[in-house]
């Protein structure tokens, strides 16, 4: 969004006061470098600028996309392989335009489509951060992406096409918590980039924002945070929603998969008042969307017979946990009846997780969670297809039937 240079200055005066609460506040006892640090957990940086046991923000890790593998760069202070001569300028200009020092192009996959609504503050201070850390000495890897995707001049067109520059302006008629809430989900957290569909350009509309897709070789499905009928929070309590993004569970259910990775690495780390602004901007995003309807689909033929052969699974695999009638004992063990995620459209999550189980992530709040068995060695595809059409078509849920072949699809799905 272009800042409205056309405003009176009596305007200009309350949106700079309005703004003020989207901006991280630095108490008198916090540093700089400790405001940074915060900041970069915020934007959960190191779950692409850290391979898992190597050295902190040192880079290379293997990216995959539809368009090939990238290689994630060292950011610590080397001055020869990192970011050690960068200024912060230079680092702003990074996060806030996604061109390098040298007026490169950077890949999409960093999100700096949503880290342009960063404030220049609040860049600084992750860079006087990063500048702390220890430097390590390693050269980026070079990205191995398919013809033509390995041309950055094309990035101009995908720019031109879906990038929109620009610092997070506050909306005036909401509350300071939405606001920063707001800058929090669009800005640091990228949480759009998982939760909006891609199209075949590696790109995607405002108009579509948050309203759910596949992960990209990742084979999660990001739910939409826009619909009831799906991830929105539009009926979920505030502290449900806190609880949720702080702890990985709530008595409304818990994350897996990518999502409890965004938990263990990030959110967990957020002040209360930090996670209750997202949960606030997170709760609007869904309200006044159509809750779940009760009416469940009428069954094929094919479906009867995996919802008989799904009780029979249901009852001897499920049951002692998730209780016969799908009631769960939240918050260690979700229920499954009138649970958004067991009835999306797309059936990906509930399959994956009979198929390879998980854990939410352990937290400060839930050190020890309790987790779900993977089945994929015990069931066929056969039992999953019918396990998960019966959990999603009974009890009042109104999922469609799964079939065999989706299940056999995702037994080769990476596990992370």
């Amino acid at each position: 969004m272009k800042p409205r240079w056309t405003w009176a200055w009596f305007a200009l005066l309350i949106a700079q006061a309005q703004f003020s609460f989207a901006e991280t506040p630095t108490p008198p006892q916090t540093s700089l470098v400790a405001k940074g640090e915060y900041l970069a957990r915020a934007g959960d940086c190191i779950a692409c600028h850290t391979t898992p046991g190597d050295k902190l923000f040192a880079g290379g890790r293997a990216m995959l996309t539809p368009f090939g593998t990238l290689y994630t760069s060292n950011i610590t202070p080397d001055p020869e392989t990192g970011i050690g001569n960068w200024t912060a300028d230079q680092f702003y200009g990074a996060m806030h335009t996604g061109r390098f020092p040298d007026g490169g192009l950077m890949y999409p996959a960093m999100p700096f489509g949503s880290y342009t609504k960063v404030t220049r503050s609040d860049s600084d201070a992750i860079f006087a951060y990063l500048k702390t850390i220890a430097p390590v000495q390693r050269a980026n890897r070079p990205h191995d992406l398919t013809f033509p995707y390995n041309n950055r001049s094309l990035i101009l067109g995908w720019r031109t096409l879906y990038f929109n520059e620009g610092t997070y302006q506050p909306d005036s008629t909401k509350s300071a918590d939405w606001n920063r809430g707001a800058y929090l989900v669009k800005g640091l957290g990228h949480c759009a980039m998982c939760h909006t569909a891609i199209n075949a350009l590696g790109g995607s509309s405002d108009s579509e924002a948050f309203q759910g897709g596949l992960i990209p070789m990742q084979e999660w499905y990001a739910p939409s945070l826009t619909s009831n009928k799906e991830a929105g929070l539009g009926d979920w309590t505030i502290k449900d929603i806190s609880d949720l993004l702080r702890t990985g569970v709530s008595s409304r259910g818990a994350v897996y998969g990518p999502m409890a990775e965004v938990v263990y690495n990030s959110l967990q780390y957020l002040s209360e008042s930090d996670i209750r602004a997202m949960a606030i901007y997170l709760k609007s995003l869904a309200e006044g969307s159509p809750s779940r309807t009760s009416t469940v689909a009428v069954p094929t033929d094919e479906s009867s017979l995996l919802m008989s052969l799904g009780k029979t699974v249901y009852d001897s695999r499920c049951a002692s946990c998730h209780g016969a009638e799908g009631a769960g004992k939240p918050p260690n063990y979700p229920p499954l009846a009138g649970n958004q995620s067991i009835e999306m459209e797309s059936a990906v999550n509930p399959i994956r997780m009979v198929l390879n189980g998980g854990f939410p992530p352990g937290t400060k709040g839930n050190p020890l969670p309790y987790g779900m068995p993977p089945f994929a060695q015990i069931l066929s595809d056969d039992e999953v297809a019918a396990v998960v059409t019966y959990i999603r078509q009974s009890w009042g849920n109104s999922g469609s039937a799964v079939s065999i072949q989706q299940a056999n699809q995702l037994r080769s799905a990476p596990l992370n």
